[in-house]
Formats: structure tokens, sequence, C-alpha cells
């Protein structure tokens, strides 16, 4: 209950591509996330054009 309702928080924000389990994961895991991300599209990656971007305290892109 507690990791669907994170993954209910970031499929409504678009954030999930794919979610699943993992090692130890039981039928009722996977249940109960399914449930809640059923009526979610998943995320759409956006078109972006090549440039160097930087990450750090301020996001840094540099284009030509």
């Amino acid at each position: 209950d507690v990791t669907a309702h994170e993954l209910d928080e970031w499929a409504s924000s678009g954030f999930l591509n794919i979610v699943g389990g993992c090692c130890g994961t039981t039928p009722a895991h996977i249940k109960a996330i399914s449930e809640v991300v059923k009526n979610y599209d998943s995320r759409h990656v956006p078109h972006l054009e090549p440039a160097l971007r930087l990450s750090g305290l301020e996001p840094l892109t540099v284009a030509s």
C-alpha cells in the first residue's frame, strides 16, 4: 500500500515509464501497484534539441 501510494503520485505527475517488482515481491504487491497505475499513460519523453546540458546548483545549457 505504501509503494502503491507513492507510485500513484509519480504516475499522476507523468514520471513513470514502467513499474514492477523485484525479489520478494508478492502477487498482492503487484496487484496493488497495477490497480493504482492502470489509468495513467506512460511518461511522454520530450524531444530536446542536441545541446550540452550540465547540472549542479543551477542547470546550464550550452547550445550552438
